[in-house]
C-alpha cells in the first residue's frame, strides 16, 4: 500500500524537484485503443546536440537528437526496496537518464527508461509502463518506424489527484539488444508539456539504436 502511494505522486515529486533545481490498459476507468494517436502534429526542435554516445551525459543502446539547451544526466537509482525506489522504477523499466529542459527555459524533463527483457516488445512494454502509472485514461498506441526498426507510441492523460487539470503525456518505446528503451515527456502542466513537445519529437524522429 506504501508503495502504491509514493507511485501515485511520483510525477508530483519529479515536478517538485523540476521546480527546485525536477497500459496495455488504463486503470479500470481508463480506455486503450491502438491507432493513430489523437495528439495534434507538434513541430520538430531543430537539433542542438544528441545523447546516447560516450561523453554524452548519458550512455544508452540508442542514441537521439536533443533540442538546443537541453541537459543530459545519468541517474543514479536509489534501494529499490525503500519507498524512493519506486520513483526510479514503473513497471518493466527503470529511471536511467534525465534530460532537463529548464536551461532552454521549461519545467520538465525527457526521461529514458530502460527495461530488462530482451524478449519485450515496444508495445508490451508501454502497456506495462503505462498500467504502472495511476490516474490515467484516454490512452492510445501508434505504431512508428525509428530508424527502420518497428517502434511504439503512446499518448494517455495524466491527472494528479494534487494539481490543477489533466495533463496529455507522450511516450514512445524501441527494442534493442540491450533491452527495451522508453522516452517519455512530463511536464509541469499542459502548457509546459505541449511548448516542449517539438523536443519530444525531435527525439522520436531521430532516434537509432546503437
Amino acid at each position: 500500500m506504501t508503495r502504491r502511494t509514493v507511485r501515485g505522486l511520483v510525477p508530483v515529486l519529479l515536478a517538485a524537484a523540476a521546480l527546485t533545481g525536477c497500459s496495455s490498459d488504463a486503470d479500470a476507468g481508463g480506455d486503450a485503443k491502438a491507432g493513430k494517436s489523437a495528439a495534434p502534429a507538434a513541430k520538430t526542435a531543430a537539433e542542438g546536440s544528441s545523447v546516447g554516445g560516450p561523453g554524452s551525459g548519458c550512455e544508452l543502446p540508442v542514441t537521439f537528437g536533443l533540442a538546443e539547451d537541453w541537459k543530459p544526466a545519468a541517474v543514479v537509482p536509489a534501494d529499490p526496496d525503500s519507498e524512493l525506489g519506486a520513483l526510479f522504477t514503473q513497471g518493466p523499466v527503470d529511471l536511467v537518464c534525465e534530460i532537463d529542459a529548464k536551461p532552454a527555459g521549461h519545467i520538465g524533463f525527457l526521461r529514458v527508461w530502460r527495461g530488462k527483457s530482451k524478449d519485450a516488445s515496444p508495445r508490451a512494454t508501454l502497456e506495462g509502463f503505462v498500467k504502472a502509472e495511476e490516474n490515467t485514461s484516454e490512452v492510445t498506441y501508434t505504431q512508428f518506424t525509428a530508424g527502420g526498426q518497428a517502434a511504439t507510441e503512446v499518448t494517455y492523460t495524466f491527472r494528479s489527484p494534487i494539481m490543477d487539470g489533466p495533463r496529455l503525456t507522450h511516450a514512445f518505446a524501441l527494442a534493442t539488444p540491450e533491452g527495451p528503451v522508453v522516452v517519455h515527456l512530463g511536464g509541469l502542466d499542459s502548457d509546459e508539456h505541449e511548448e516542449m513537445l517539438p523536443a519530444y519529437e525531435l527525439a522520436k524522429t531521430s532516434v537509432r539504436v546503437g
